[in-house]
Protein backbone atom coordinates (compact mmCIF):
# COMPACT_ATOMS: atom_id res chain seq x y z
CA UNK A 1 0.00 0.00 0.00
CA UNK A 2 1.57 3.57 -1.04
CA UNK A 3 2.36 5.63 2.46
CA UNK A 4 -0.03 8.41 1.00
CA UNK A 5 -2.78 6.52 1.37
CA UNK A 6 -1.98 5.12 4.85
CA UNK A 7 -3.66 7.41 7.95
CA UNK A 8 -0.10 8.57 9.07
CA UNK A 9 2.55 9.77 7.44
CA UNK A 10 6.05 7.91 6.91
CA UNK A 11 7.94 10.09 9.10
CA UNK A 12 4.69 9.10 11.95
CA UNK A 13 5.71 5.22 11.19
CA UNK A 14 9.67 6.05 12.19
CA UNK A 15 8.73 7.75 15.27
CA UNK A 16 6.79 4.92 16.84
CA UNK A 17 9.24 1.91 15.70
CA UNK A 18 12.07 4.26 16.73
CA UNK A 19 10.21 4.34 20.62
CA UNK A 20 9.59 0.77 20.60
CA UNK A 21 12.84 -0.36 19.78
CA UNK A 22 14.48 1.87 22.16
CA UNK A 23 12.11 -0.17 24.79
CA UNK A 24 13.07 -3.39 23.57
CA UNK A 25 16.72 -2.98 23.75
CA UNK A 26 16.73 -1.82 27.13
CA UNK A 27 14.49 -5.12 27.86
CA UNK A 28 17.18 -6.93 25.52
CA UNK A 29 14.66 -8.15 23.20
CA UNK A 30 15.83 -9.40 19.37
CA UNK A 31 12.07 -9.31 18.24
CA UNK A 32 8.87 -8.43 19.35
CA UNK A 33 5.97 -10.30 18.41
CA UNK A 34 2.42 -8.17 18.51
CA UNK A 35 -0.76 -9.75 18.48
CA UNK A 36 -3.01 -6.25 20.14
CA UNK A 37 -4.73 -5.10 16.96
CA UNK A 38 -4.54 -1.87 18.65
CA UNK A 39 -0.79 -1.86 18.56
CA UNK A 40 -0.85 -4.10 14.95
CA UNK A 41 -2.69 -0.96 13.62
CA UNK A 42 -0.53 1.58 15.68
CA UNK A 43 2.99 0.42 13.95
CA UNK A 44 2.14 -0.38 10.40
CA UNK A 45 -1.54 0.90 9.90
CA UNK A 46 -3.27 -2.82 9.66
CA UNK A 47 -7.29 -1.98 10.16
CA UNK A 48 -9.39 -5.43 9.45
CA UNK A 49 -12.22 -7.13 11.85
CA UNK A 50 -9.92 -10.61 11.51
CA UNK A 51 -9.00 -10.11 15.25
CA UNK A 52 -10.60 -13.38 16.27
CA UNK A 53 -8.19 -15.02 14.35
CA UNK A 54 -4.19 -15.26 14.84
CA UNK A 55 -2.14 -12.65 13.76
CA UNK A 56 0.48 -10.38 14.60
CA UNK A 57 3.21 -8.03 13.50
CA UNK A 58 6.77 -8.99 13.80
CA UNK A 59 9.39 -6.28 14.71
CA UNK A 60 13.44 -6.88 15.21
CA UNK A 61 15.94 -4.31 15.17
CA UNK A 62 16.10 -3.55 11.66
CA UNK A 63 14.06 -3.30 8.83
CA UNK A 64 10.66 -2.72 7.84
CA UNK A 65 7.81 -4.56 10.31
CA UNK A 66 6.28 -7.88 9.21
CA UNK A 67 2.02 -8.03 9.13
CA UNK A 68 1.64 -11.94 9.56
CA UNK A 69 -2.25 -13.51 9.92
CA UNK A 70 -4.76 -15.64 7.97
CA UNK A 71 -4.15 -16.20 4.57
CA UNK A 72 -7.65 -14.52 3.07
CA UNK A 73 -6.90 -11.79 5.27
CA UNK A 74 -3.48 -10.73 3.57
CA UNK A 75 -5.31 -8.37 0.80
CA UNK A 76 -6.70 -6.42 3.78
CA UNK A 77 -3.14 -6.12 4.89
CA UNK A 78 -1.92 -4.94 1.61
CA UNK A 79 -4.68 -2.27 1.63
CA UNK A 80 -4.16 -0.53 5.15
CA UNK A 81 -0.39 -0.85 5.79
CA UNK A 82 2.35 1.17 4.83
CA UNK A 83 4.31 -1.44 4.42
CA UNK A 84 5.55 -3.03 1.22
CA UNK A 85 4.22 -6.26 -0.04
CA UNK A 86 6.71 -8.34 0.72
CA UNK A 87 6.31 -7.37 3.95
CA UNK A 88 3.35 -9.47 4.36
CA UNK A 89 3.06 -12.78 5.45
CA UNK A 90 0.06 -16.02 5.88
CA UNK A 91 -0.56 -18.82 6.94
CA UNK A 92 -2.97 -21.78 5.62
CA UNK A 93 -6.61 -21.62 6.13
CA UNK A 94 -6.69 -25.15 6.99
CA UNK A 95 -4.84 -23.83 10.07
CA UNK A 96 -7.82 -21.93 11.47
CA UNK A 97 -9.70 -23.03 14.83
CA UNK A 98 -7.98 -26.84 13.82
CA UNK A 99 -8.05 -29.24 16.51
CA UNK A 100 -4.71 -31.17 14.58
CA UNK A 101 -2.50 -27.74 13.48
CA UNK A 102 -2.27 -24.76 14.81
CA UNK A 103 -1.03 -20.87 13.24
CA UNK A 104 1.95 -20.73 15.53
CA UNK A 105 3.69 -23.67 14.62
CA UNK A 106 3.73 -21.49 10.00
CA UNK A 107 4.76 -18.38 12.77
CA UNK A 108 7.46 -20.53 14.46
CA UNK A 109 8.84 -21.77 10.95
CA UNK A 110 8.83 -18.10 9.95
CA UNK A 111 11.25 -17.39 12.83
CA UNK A 112 13.52 -19.78 12.07
CA UNK A 113 13.32 -18.74 8.93
CA UNK A 114 14.54 -15.27 9.20
CA UNK A 115 16.75 -16.27 11.99
CA UNK A 116 15.60 -15.37 14.79
CA UNK A 117 15.35 -19.44 15.94
CA UNK A 118 17.66 -18.90 19.11
CA UNK A 119 16.61 -15.01 19.75
CA UNK A 120 15.15 -13.35 22.89
CA UNK A 121 10.70 -12.64 21.52
CA UNK A 122 8.86 -10.57 23.09
CA UNK A 123 5.24 -12.00 23.11
CA UNK A 124 2.08 -9.76 24.29
CA UNK A 125 1.27 -12.64 27.11
CA UNK A 126 -1.35 -10.15 29.03
CA UNK A 127 -3.60 -9.42 25.67
CA UNK A 128 -6.85 -10.61 25.04
CA UNK A 129 -5.59 -11.97 21.63
CA UNK A 130 -2.68 -13.87 22.65
CA UNK A 131 -4.27 -17.69 23.91
CA UNK A 132 -2.57 -19.67 25.99
CA UNK A 133 -2.50 -22.62 24.07
CA UNK A 134 -0.83 -20.12 21.21
CA UNK A 135 2.01 -19.46 23.21
CA UNK A 136 2.30 -23.04 24.28
CA UNK A 137 2.27 -23.93 20.64
CA UNK A 138 4.80 -20.96 19.53
CA UNK A 139 7.43 -22.22 22.65
CA UNK A 140 7.31 -25.81 21.49
CA UNK A 141 8.22 -23.97 17.79
CA UNK A 142 11.19 -22.36 19.29
CA UNK A 143 13.19 -24.33 21.62
CA UNK A 144 16.29 -22.65 21.15
CA UNK A 145 14.62 -19.42 21.67
CA UNK A 146 13.51 -17.43 24.87
CA UNK A 147 9.94 -16.06 25.12
CA UNK A 148 9.44 -12.98 27.19
CA UNK A 149 6.57 -11.00 28.48
CA UNK A 150 6.70 -8.11 26.98
CA UNK A 151 2.56 -7.40 27.15
CA UNK A 152 2.29 -3.48 27.71
CA UNK A 153 5.88 -2.48 25.73
CA UNK A 154 3.97 -1.07 22.54
CA UNK A 155 1.01 0.20 24.89
CA UNK A 156 3.41 2.46 27.03
CA UNK A 157 4.86 4.32 24.02
CA UNK A 158 1.52 5.25 22.81
CA UNK A 159 0.99 7.16 25.78
CA UNK A 160 2.06 10.71 24.71
CA UNK A 161 0.05 11.76 21.55
CA UNK A 162 1.42 13.68 18.31
CA UNK A 163 -0.48 16.08 16.94
CA UNK A 164 -1.51 13.71 13.89
CA UNK A 165 -3.00 11.59 16.58
CA UNK A 166 -4.41 14.92 18.53
CA UNK A 167 -6.30 15.46 15.11
CA UNK A 168 -7.75 12.17 15.02
CA UNK A 169 -8.94 12.37 18.18
CA UNK A 170 -10.51 16.02 17.88
CA UNK A 171 -12.48 14.06 15.31
CA UNK A 172 -13.62 11.51 17.61
CA UNK A 173 -14.59 14.35 19.95
CA UNK A 174 -16.97 16.23 17.70
CA UNK A 175 -18.62 12.54 17.21
CA UNK A 176 -18.98 11.81 20.83
CA UNK A 177 -20.82 15.32 21.46
CA UNK A 178 -23.27 14.84 18.44
CA UNK A 179 -23.88 11.42 20.44
CA UNK A 180 -24.66 12.52 23.88
CA UNK A 181 -26.36 15.43 22.41
CA UNK A 182 -28.92 13.55 20.28
CA UNK A 183 -29.33 10.68 23.37
CA UNK A 184 -30.30 13.87 25.96
CA UNK A 185 -32.51 15.19 23.25
CA UNK A 186 -34.13 12.03 22.89
CA UNK A 187 -34.96 10.07 26.43
CA UNK A 188 -38.00 10.62 27.76
CA UNK A 189 -40.68 8.14 29.26
CA UNK A 190 -41.78 5.68 27.38
CA UNK A 191 -38.81 6.07 24.83
CA UNK A 192 -37.37 2.39 24.17
CA UNK A 193 -33.96 2.01 24.64
CA UNK A 194 -33.28 0.00 21.91
CA UNK A 195 -34.90 2.41 19.57
CA UNK A 196 -32.28 5.35 21.61
CA UNK A 197 -29.15 2.94 20.81
CA UNK A 198 -30.18 2.71 16.98
CA UNK A 199 -30.55 6.29 16.93
CA UNK A 200 -26.87 6.99 18.41
CA UNK A 201 -25.16 4.35 16.54
CA UNK A 202 -26.61 6.38 13.31
CA UNK A 203 -25.70 9.79 14.89
CA UNK A 204 -22.12 7.85 15.61
CA UNK A 205 -21.46 6.16 12.43
CA UNK A 206 -22.80 9.44 9.92
CA UNK A 207 -20.46 11.85 11.97
CA UNK A 208 -20.24 15.13 10.54
CA UNK A 209 -18.75 16.58 7.67
CA UNK A 210 -15.62 14.74 6.78
CA UNK A 211 -15.27 13.47 10.40
CA UNK A 212 -17.42 10.14 9.39
CA UNK A 213 -17.30 7.41 12.11
CA UNK A 214 -15.65 4.09 12.69
CA UNK A 215 -17.07 1.50 14.87
CA UNK A 216 -16.16 2.18 18.58
CA UNK A 217 -14.18 -0.13 21.21
CA UNK A 218 -17.09 -0.74 23.15
CA UNK A 219 -20.91 -0.96 22.66
CA UNK A 220 -23.11 1.96 24.62
CA UNK A 221 -23.64 1.82 28.16
CA UNK A 222 -27.46 2.88 28.94
CA UNK A 223 -28.21 1.37 32.49
CA UNK A 224 -31.25 3.21 34.14
CA UNK A 225 -32.38 2.92 37.87
CA UNK A 226 -31.05 0.16 40.12
CA UNK A 227 -29.40 -1.26 36.67
CA UNK A 228 -27.43 2.21 37.03
CA UNK A 229 -25.53 1.14 39.91
CA UNK A 230 -23.48 -1.39 37.66
CA UNK A 231 -21.30 0.38 35.69
CA UNK A 232 -20.85 -1.74 32.19
CA UNK A 233 -24.75 -2.82 31.47
CA UNK A 234 -26.20 -1.94 27.74
CA UNK A 235 -29.78 -1.66 26.65
CA UNK A 236 -32.87 -3.68 26.85
CA UNK A 237 -35.77 -3.50 25.07
CA UNK A 238 -37.40 -1.35 27.80
CA UNK A 239 -38.84 1.83 27.89
CA UNK A 240 -37.36 4.60 30.25
CA UNK A 241 -39.09 5.53 32.98
CA UNK A 242 -40.13 8.50 35.05
CA UNK A 243 -38.18 9.10 38.58
CA UNK A 244 -35.08 7.64 36.81
CA UNK A 245 -31.34 8.29 36.45
CA UNK A 246 -29.82 7.19 33.00
CA UNK A 247 -26.46 7.23 32.25
CA UNK A 248 -25.08 7.16 28.90
CA UNK A 249 -21.35 6.97 28.19
CA UNK A 250 -20.05 5.91 24.36
CA UNK A 251 -17.22 7.34 22.42
CA UNK A 252 -16.88 8.72 18.87
CA UNK A 253 -14.62 7.12 16.72
CA UNK A 254 -12.86 8.18 14.02
CA UNK A 255 -9.83 6.09 12.31
CA UNK A 256 -9.64 3.80 15.39
CA UNK A 257 -9.46 7.11 17.71
CA UNK A 258 -11.68 7.50 20.44
CA UNK A 259 -13.05 10.31 22.84
CA UNK A 260 -15.43 8.50 25.32
CA UNK A 261 -17.76 11.52 27.06
CA UNK A 262 -20.82 10.58 29.20
CA UNK A 263 -23.57 12.38 30.93
CA UNK A 264 -26.54 11.51 33.12
CA UNK A 265 -30.46 12.20 32.68
CA UNK A 266 -32.63 12.38 35.23
CA UNK A 267 -36.70 12.14 34.70
CA UNK A 268 -38.69 13.81 36.75
CA UNK A 269 -37.30 15.49 39.85
CA UNK A 270 -34.26 14.33 41.51
CA UNK A 271 -34.13 13.95 44.62
CA UNK A 272 -31.68 16.22 47.09
CA UNK A 273 -29.07 13.71 47.77
CA UNK A 274 -28.79 12.82 43.80
CA UNK A 275 -28.54 16.80 43.19
CA UNK A 276 -25.86 17.12 45.89
CA UNK A 277 -23.71 14.36 44.69
CA UNK A 278 -24.29 15.71 40.83
CA UNK A 279 -23.20 19.05 42.20
CA UNK A 280 -19.77 17.08 43.96
CA UNK A 281 -18.81 15.47 40.95
CA UNK A 282 -18.93 18.18 38.71
CA UNK A 283 -16.72 19.99 41.20
CA UNK A 284 -14.40 16.95 41.61
CA UNK A 285 -14.03 17.01 37.54
CA UNK A 286 -13.20 20.65 37.82
CA UNK A 287 -10.71 19.58 40.11
CA UNK A 288 -9.47 17.17 39.01
CA UNK A 289 -9.11 19.19 35.44
CA UNK A 290 -7.23 21.93 36.94
CA UNK A 291 -4.74 19.63 38.51
CA UNK A 292 -3.79 17.85 35.45
CA UNK A 293 -0.89 19.58 34.36
CA UNK A 294 2.79 18.96 33.50
CA UNK A 295 4.73 18.18 36.36
CA UNK A 296 1.65 16.78 38.25
CA UNK A 297 1.07 13.05 38.76
CA UNK A 298 -1.89 11.00 38.06
CA UNK A 299 -2.63 10.41 41.33
CA UNK A 300 -3.08 14.36 41.95
CA UNK A 301 -6.45 13.87 39.60
CA UNK A 302 -7.67 11.03 41.88
CA UNK A 303 -6.98 12.92 45.20
CA UNK A 304 -8.76 16.32 43.68
CA UNK A 305 -11.73 14.49 42.74
CA UNK A 306 -11.71 12.53 46.00
CA UNK A 307 -11.85 15.53 48.15
CA UNK A 308 -15.01 16.95 46.47
CA UNK A 309 -16.68 14.18 46.60
CA UNK A 310 -15.92 13.11 50.31
CA UNK A 311 -17.61 16.67 51.32
CA UNK A 312 -21.44 15.03 50.77
CA UNK A 313 -19.86 12.20 52.29
CA UNK A 314 -18.76 9.75 48.88
CA UNK A 315 -16.49 7.19 49.10
CA UNK A 316 -15.12 6.16 45.75
CA UNK A 317 -13.45 3.09 45.73
CA UNK A 318 -12.56 2.37 41.92
CA UNK A 319 -9.75 4.29 40.29
CA UNK A 320 -11.14 7.43 37.91
CA UNK A 321 -9.88 6.98 34.80
CA UNK A 322 -7.16 5.72 32.30
CA UNK A 323 -5.15 6.32 29.50
CA UNK A 324 -6.74 6.47 25.67
CA UNK A 325 -6.07 6.50 22.37
CA UNK A 326 -6.54 4.04 19.42
CA UNK A 327 -8.68 0.78 20.29
CA UNK A 328 -10.49 -1.78 19.14
CA UNK A 329 -13.00 -4.38 20.74
CA UNK A 330 -13.50 -5.09 23.47
CA UNK A 331 -11.62 -1.96 25.21
CA UNK A 332 -10.89 1.61 24.78
CA UNK A 333 -8.34 1.96 27.59
CA UNK A 334 -4.62 1.91 26.40
CA UNK A 335 -4.18 -0.90 30.09
CA UNK A 336 -1.07 1.68 30.67
CA UNK A 337 -1.88 4.49 33.12
CA UNK A 338 -5.07 4.62 35.74
CA UNK A 339 -6.09 7.52 37.20
CA UNK A 340 -5.84 6.77 41.00
CA UNK A 341 -4.12 7.33 44.20
CA UNK A 342 -1.29 4.96 44.15
CA UNK A 343 -0.31 6.03 40.84
CA UNK A 344 2.46 8.11 40.32
CA UNK A 345 2.93 8.59 36.91
CA UNK A 346 4.22 11.96 36.07
CA UNK A 347 1.96 13.72 33.78
CA UNK A 348 3.76 15.15 30.03
CA UNK A 349 2.05 17.06 27.50
CA UNK A 350 0.66 15.05 24.65
CA UNK A 351 -0.61 12.04 27.48
CA UNK A 352 -4.77 11.69 27.17
CA UNK A 353 -7.34 10.00 29.67
CA UNK A 354 -10.66 9.97 29.77
CA UNK A 355 -11.65 10.96 33.13
CA UNK A 356 -14.64 9.11 34.07
CA UNK A 357 -15.48 9.40 38.11
CA UNK A 358 -19.10 7.25 37.80
CA UNK A 359 -20.55 6.89 41.10
CA UNK A 360 -22.21 3.58 41.23
CA UNK A 361 -24.30 3.34 44.32
CA UNK A 362 -26.42 0.68 46.19
CA UNK A 363 -29.76 1.64 44.15
CA UNK A 364 -28.62 4.13 41.76
CA UNK A 365 -25.71 5.44 39.83
CA UNK A 366 -24.96 8.61 37.60
CA UNK A 367 -21.61 9.57 35.43
CA UNK A 368 -19.97 12.58 34.18
CA UNK A 369 -16.89 12.10 32.61
CA UNK A 370 -14.15 13.87 29.95
CA UNK A 371 -11.63 12.90 27.82
CA UNK A 372 -8.73 15.26 28.36
CA UNK A 373 -5.55 16.01 27.19
CA UNK A 374 -2.22 16.96 29.14
CA UNK A 375 -0.89 20.86 27.57
CA UNK A 376 2.04 22.17 27.40
CA UNK A 377 1.06 24.39 30.39
CA UNK A 378 -1.97 25.01 32.52
CA UNK A 379 -5.03 22.67 33.30
CA UNK A 380 -5.77 19.84 31.07
CA UNK A 381 -8.08 20.39 27.68
CA UNK A 382 -11.76 19.01 27.80
CA UNK A 383 -11.83 17.88 24.27
CA UNK A 384 -15.66 17.37 24.17
CA UNK A 385 -17.73 20.41 24.70
CA UNK A 386 -20.80 19.23 26.19
CA UNK A 387 -22.04 21.31 30.02
CA UNK A 388 -20.97 19.42 32.57
CA UNK A 389 -23.56 18.62 34.60
CA UNK A 390 -27.00 15.96 35.67
CA UNK A 391 -29.61 16.53 32.87
CA UNK A 392 -32.77 16.94 34.29
CA UNK A 393 -35.67 16.77 31.94
CA UNK A 394 -39.16 16.98 34.24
Amino acid sequence: MPIENAPFSLPEYQRRIALVRQSMAERGLDVLFVTNPSNQFWLTGYDGWSFYTHQGVILTMEGDPIWWGRMMDANGAKRTVWMSDDQIRWYADRMVQSDTVHPMEDLASHLRILGHGQARIGVEMETYFYTARAHAVLAEGLPEATLVDASVLVNWQRLIKSDEELRFMRRAARISELVITRAVELIEPGYHKHDLVGELYKTAVQGEDDSWGDYPAIVPMLPSGADASAPHLTWNGEAFQKDQMTFVEQSGCYRRYHAPLCRSVYLGKPPQHMLDAAEALTAGLNAGIEVARPGNRACDIARALDTELLKVGIERPARCGYAVGCSYPPDWGEHTVSLRAMDETVLQPGMTFHFMPGLWMDDWGMETTETILIREDGPAEPLCNIERKLFVKD
